[in-house]
């Protein structure tokens, strides 16, 4: 008689509920093993609302800032422009440390994470005052180059020698935030977004208009409102990152220059810099193109970029995820689990802009009332929210293949994606849409569906292709 075999049930998945409230208070899970679709909503969550906090930066402003006109508005668009540079540079420099630190975490070596994290430090710093000291002074003169009118140049000067001149506190807040999605604590930097958001929303109609006790700066004041929320947060962030969490910590002996670390990590910064550079600066383009029909229609695109922005921002959180996945799991000799993790979180991301896309489809109009109440600028920004819309299903792939290859340390890929997308094929486009078939600035946003989805299409067609497996950093 044979004996019988004892089968022994696997154990059932956490509620959940319970996943959730772990990815908000802070996860211990390894990412490198168990359940994968656990893993993505273990750092999916945080980071969405990470983004969804930052997002609210802009959302907030502009709100506001639409109750003082569409001169005030453009100046924020204009602004907003020029401060891509400022975004690319920090970006850049927040993906390859955020692939280097995961890289280290995945290979069970976080004392050379945080060795890397000091050296992407001390990298921000330096070129946060590089690019701030020349803005403070030479703002007015910028936005004269962006094509701003003398009475824009006049009610935002001080605006933009804020938002500029402080722009390596944007950084610093992308760069330190980098180093804790790396090290898979999300939800840190979640929470680090949260004090910054509650200074602003607080800050930024007391000084806009002068409730209570704060002067009356008018569009100035949103600029500080949101300098004031971001350098409480990144000086909260330094001493997260001093104090340790689970998974990551600084120590004193270890801030200091590692020639060997910061050269490598410099390199792969390099061409993730030039990456976000293509990208925003082809933006000041497009901004140009757009100014030539007029403030309203700059009003428009601004107000209708600033709502799309803030429901990309959320889904750049899913593509974070997906990033930080693959940095882990290729550290930790796991390419397969890393290739999968892609395909999973593009298709979430695709779902849920697919939905936001046919809901601005639907209530364009409503949502766009909600920052302004001009008769003229209501229906450019509706057109503008509704003809972007059309393209959610290309950003959602787009952002999620192009930051695979990041989180590998590939980012000489996107890199090439981004110049032939934005450069070879969407300002040309804009140009002769808008300009010589007439469109006006329909034909600028029609440009930009048509390359993000071509863009998407190419990060689609290299990532199959598998050669970031092998990516060494």
């Amino acid at each position: 008689m044979s004996a019988e075999r004892v089968i022994i049930p696997a154990a059932p998945p956490p509620p959940i509920w319970s996943s959730i409230r772990e990815a908000l208070s802070g996860s211990h899970q390894d990412f490198t093993t168990g359940s994968l679709n656990r893993a993505i909503l273990l750092l999916a969550i945080p980071m969405i609302l990470e983004m969804v906090l930052e997002s609210l930066f802009a959302v907030v402003d502009v709100f506001w800032v639409g109750r003082l006109g569409a001169d005030a508005v453009a100046t924020v668009g204009l602004t907003e422009s020029l401060l891509s540079l400022v975004f690319a540079i920090g970006l850049g420099l927040s993906l390859s440390t955020t692939a280097m630190v995961a890289r280290r975490i995945g290979e069970k070596d976080p004392a050379a994470a945080a060795v890397a994290g000091v050296q992407a430090i001390l990298l921000g710093l330096t070129v946060a005052v590089l690019v701030g000291v020349p803005c403070l002074f030479y703002a007015p003169t910028l936005l004269r180059w962006m094509g701003a009118s003398g009475q824009i140049i006049q009610v935002g000067s001080g605006y933009a020698r804020i938002a500029l001149g402080g722009g390596g506190v944007i950084m610093m807040l992308f760069l330190n935030n980098a180093i804790f999605r790396g090290a898979g604590d999300a939800a840190i930097a979640m929470r680090l977004l949260w004090v910054s958001n509650i200074i602003n929303l607080v800050l930024d109609p007391c000084l806009i208009f002068g409730w209570g006790p704060f002067p009356k700066l008018g569009v100035t004041g949103a600029a500080l409102a949101t300098f004031t929320g971001r350098s409480i947060g990144v000086l909260y962030q330094f001493y997260r990152l001093l104090r340790g969490t689970e998974r990551i910590r600084i120590l004193r002996h270890q801030i200091h220059v590692n020639f060997q670390v910061l050269l490598r990590l410099l390199r792969v910064s390099l061409t993730g810099i030039l990456q976000f550079a293509i990208a925003h600066t082809s933006w000041i383009g497009l901004v140009r193109i757009v100014s030539v029909f007029g403030s309203a229609a700059l009003a428009g695109y601004t107000i209708a970029i600033r709502i799309l922005i803030f429901v990309i921002l959320p889904s750049w959180g899913l593509s974070n995820a997906a990033a930080t996945l693959v940095g882990q799991n290729l550290g930790a000799r796991q390419p397969e689990r890393a290739q999968i993790s892609v395909w999973r979180t593009g298709f979430y991301n695709m779902l849920f802009l697919g939905i936001i896309g046919v809901f601005f489809l639907l209530f364009a109009t409503p949502v766009v009332r909600l920052f302004t109440n001009d008769p003229v600028v209501v229906p450019l920004a509706a057109t503008c929210l509704r003809i972007l819309s059309y393209g959610n299903i290309g950003y959602a792939y787009g952002m999620v293949m192009l930051q695979a290859f990041n989180g590998a340390g590939d980012t000489v890929t996107p890199t090439y994606v981004h110049f032939f997308g934005f450069w070879i094929l969407e300002i040309p486009l804009a140009y002769s849409l808008a300009i010589s078939a007439h469109m006006g600035a329909n034909g600028v946003y029609i440009s930009i569906v048509i390359a993000e989805c071509a863009i998407a299409a190419a990060g689609i067609l290299l990532f199959r292709r598998g050669r970031w497996k092998g990516q060494q950093i």
